[in-house]
């Protein structure tokens, strides 16, 4: 009789234990998929504030428009990247990075040529959107670390004994980390701007 009373303790845990690491897979995969809406919340600022940097800067280098166009046709390449918050892949990832590299480069060539006129760089409206754009740029950061460190933990409870056994049993993917594209190591370097 104590024989089973120990059996039935043993597998209460192990249903109690199986509940909840079910419910750990269920809320760090929401954490993730909240993390990627952060991202693309200020992804969406930053394309918003994009035209009007533009706008701004056409107004006093008008002979620059290859850099200006170049900031448009990028701004115009990462908002044309979709990716599926439910189900986000590493191919969804690395188009999203790919065209976000594209864009920060596009924007810090912008900048370095608004170097050249003094009257912009003491234009109060230049000023705005460039703080607004350096803030925005700082929070993609924040959001890309947050989304970054959930997908770690998603991933490390997808890989570790033995909470590996209920996400594979229901099916619980791995989620890839969103990286700038390696082969672009000029992403990585600030852009001298000195105003």
């Amino acid at each position: 009789m104590t024989l089973i009373y120990i059996l039935l303790g043993v597998l209460a845990v192990v249903i109690l234990w199986g509940i909840w690491a079910y419910n750990r897979f269920v809320s760090l995969r929401n954490r993730t998929d909240e993390a990627w809406a952060d991202i693309d919340v200020q992804l969406k600022r930053r394309y918003d504030l994009i035209p009007n940097l533009v706008n701004t800067v056409k107004g006093y280098a008008a002979h620059e428009r290859g850099t200006l166009d170049e900031v448009t046709l990028a701004r115009t390449r990462a908002t044309q990247v979709h990716v599926d918050p439910s189900n986000v892949t590493a191919e969804q990832i690395a188009a999203m990075a790919g065209a976000e590299t594209g864009l920060s480069q596009a924007l810090g060539r912008l900048l370095a040529v608004a170097e050249n006129y003094p009257d912009l760089k003491a234009n109060t409206n230049f000023l705005e959107l460039q703080r607004e754009l350096s803030d925005t740029e700082n929070k993609i950061q924040a959001a890309r670390r947050f989304f970054n460190s959930n997908v770690m933990a998603l991933n490390t409870a997808l890989e570790t004994f033995p909470s590996n056994i209920i996400g594979n049993m229901f099916k619980f993917a791995k989620r890839e980390f969103f990286e700038l594209d390696e082969s672009e190591a000029a992403a990585r370097q600030p852009v001298a701007v000195n105003f």
